[in-house]
């Protein structure tokens, strides 16, 4: 038993570091990034929107009744709208970075670092599963989502003037959670998966309502729209590729 939580604690830490991965295109671009940041936001955009459809919400349905989903769905939506209220109100800086950029990025942080709990508990639950090879196969396909989720979080902490060593650790810090939560499915595992399908769906209420109202108003201006367009549907063919190519 010792050794398998072991395994799992290093499966689950795996994929966040992947997760930091996805931060090194964008910190590399350096000043480049300027003219591309239309096309990015529209990236993020798609890849968040087809993750938390895909991802997120097709499993939690499979799982869960349409109750459970529509409940999980509008808190993951609440969650996202104090959230963003609460840092509003507030002179947010870190450092000596402050203003409307920062605020952003805390908040895709901490809605990615949210959704990562549910993927650590389906690592878990997979592990702990009787039927060969699963376990692999989750672990693999979250690792891989998790790099273009490590994108979507430097994205806007680049802008905000975040230095390339803050936007890796803070883009493993957003998968965090995927360690503690494969570990507390493994040990609980019939008491986890009960909770999948509303925590899934949470994850993707919260990830949806960041799409639309912070998201997509930034990358589509009236003059900026076709690059954000073309970044946006990007994303999303990348996403569902991916999709496709791990079977989620």
């Amino acid at each position: 038993m010792a050794r398998d939580l072991v395994a799992l604690t290093l499966a689950g830490s795996a994929t966040a570091l992947a997760t930091g991965l996805g931060a090194v295109p964008v910190f590399m671009l350096g000043d480049r990034i300027e003219g591309l940041r239309p096309v990015l936001w529209g990236l993020a955009a798609g890849l968040m929107g087809v993750a938390s459809v895909v991802g997120l919400l097709a499993p939690a349905l499979d799982e869960g009744s349409a109750g459970t989903v529509a409940l999980g769905l509008a808190a993951g939506v609440a969650f996202l709208l104090i959230t963003r209220s609460a840092l509003s109100h507030r002179d947010v800086h870190v450092g000596a970075l402050r203003g409307g950029g920062v605020r952003r990025s805390l908040l895709v942080l901490a809605v990615l670092f949210v959704h990562s709990l549910p993927e650590g508990f389906a690592i878990g639950t997979a592990f702990a599963s009787e039927r060969e090879g699963l376990g692999l196969f989750v672990l693999l396909a979250i690792g891989l989502q998790n790099i273009p989720e490590g994108t979507t979080s430097a994205i806007p902490m680049q802008q905000a003037g975040f230095p390339p060593s803050q936007q890796f650790w803070a883009a493993v810090l957003t998968s965090a959670p995927q360690p503690v939560g494969a570990v507390a499915a493994y040990l609980l595992v019939e008491e986890i998966t009960a909770l999948l399908p509303f925590s899934f769906a949470f994850a993707a209420g919260a990830m949806l309502a960041l799409v639309a109202i912070e998201l997509i108003p930034q990358a589509f201006t009236r003059r900026t729209w076709p690059s954000a367009l073309a970044g946006a549907a990007a994303g999303a063919a990348a996403m569902l590729a991916l999709s496709a190519l791990v079977g989620v």
